[in-house]
C-alpha cells in the first residue's frame, strides 16, 4: 500500500503543481513550486499542511512561489547544491546520492543536468515514483539549455534504468506537440501511434510509466535501429542520435 497521495494540478497553460502528503505524519511537500496561488488553494482544499518543498532546478517557472508558501508555512526548501545560489529561500542543499526523508518515504537523490546544469530527480522506490522535473517529458524531454547533448543522454539514461513500472512526473504538459514530433522520427512504431492518439485526444497522460517512455519515447531510443535510421545516423555513438533528435525538436 502507498504511503504518500500524489494530488497533480495544471499551473497556467502547461505548468504542473505536485503535492505529496503522507496522511499518518501529516508531512505534504511540494514538488517545485511554480505558483504560490494555486499550491495554495489546493493545499487549503485539502487541509494539507505545507511542510517541504522539494526542487528540482532554478527556474522561475518552477521557483516562483517559494518565498511566499516559506513566510506562510515555514516550510523547508530542499534543492541541489549546485543551483543553491539561484534558488529562493532554500534551506537545505542536496546532491546525487543524497536522500530526502519524507514521513515514511525516502526520495532518492539523482543528479540529471541538461537541461540546467544542477538538475535532479527525486526518487522513491517503495512509491514506485519519481519527480523528473524539466528533464524527461511524456515523449519529450526539457531543451538544453546549460548543459550539452552527451550529458543530457547520460541523464536521461539514469531515469530509464529505473524499474520499468515507475511512474515518472514531470514539470510541463507538452504531451500533444511531443507526440506528433515523435511520429516524424519514427512513424511506424505501434506503441508510439497508439500514445500519439490518445494525446491527440487530450489525455495528458502524465504521470507516464516508465516502460510506455522507453518503448515511445525517441529522446530514449536513440540506441534503436529505427530512430537510428529516422535521423540517418545508424552508426553514429548514442549521445549523437540523441542530439540531432534534440535538434529536430527545436527546429519544429
Amino acid at each position: 500500500m502507498a504511503n504518500l497521495v500524489v494530488h497533480q494540478t495544471i499551473v497556467g497553460n502547461d505548468n504542473y503543481a505536485v503535492l505529496l502528503h503522507d496522511p499518518q505524519t501529516g508531512l505534504t511537500a511540494s514538488i517545485d513550486a511554480p505558483d504560490e496561488a494555486v499550491i495554495t488553494r489546493e493545499l487549503t482544499a485539502r487541509g494539507w499542511n505545507l511542510t517541504h518543498i522539494l526542487m528540482t532546478h532554478h527556474h522561475g517557472d518552477h521557483t516562483a512561489g517559494n518565498l511566499g508558501l516559506k513566510r506562510t508555512y515555514r516550510c523547508e526548501i530542499v534543492g541541489p547544491a549546485a543551483e543553491a545560489d539561484k534558488i529562493p529561500g532554500i534551506d537545505r542543499t542536496v546532491r546525487g546520492g543524497d536522500s530526502v526523508v519524507l514521513g515514511r518515504t525516502v526520495f532518492e537523490v539523482i543528479e540529471t543536468p541538461g537541461h540546467t546544469l544542477g538538475h535532479v530527480t527525486y526518487h522513491a522506490p517503495t512509491e514506485a515514483i519519481a519527480f523528473a522535473g524539466d528533464t524527461l517529458f511524456a515523449m519529450g524531454c526539457g531543451r538544453l539549455l546549460e548543459g550539452d547533448p552527451q550529458m543530457m543522454w547520460v541523464s536521461l539514461n539514469k531515469i530509464a534504468a529505473l524499474p520499468p513500472e515507475t511512474r515518472i512526473y514531470c514539470g510541463h504538459n507538452y504531451t500533444a506537440a511531443n507526440a506528433r514530433f515523435a511520429l516524424t522520427i519514427e512513424p511506424g512504431n505501434a506503441a508510439l501511434q497508439a500514445r500519439a492518439a490518445r494525446a491527440a485526444a487530450g489525455e495528458a497522460l502524465v504521470p507516464m510509466r516508465l516502460a510506455d517512455e522507453v518503448a515511445t519515447n525517441p529522446f530514449l531510443r536513440a540506441n534503436d535501429a529505427a530512430v537510428r535510421a529516422g535521423v540517418g545516423l545508424v552508426d553514429a555513438p548514442a549521445w549523437q542520435v540523441f542530439a540531432e533528435v534534440r535538434a529536430r525538436k527545436n527546429r519544429s
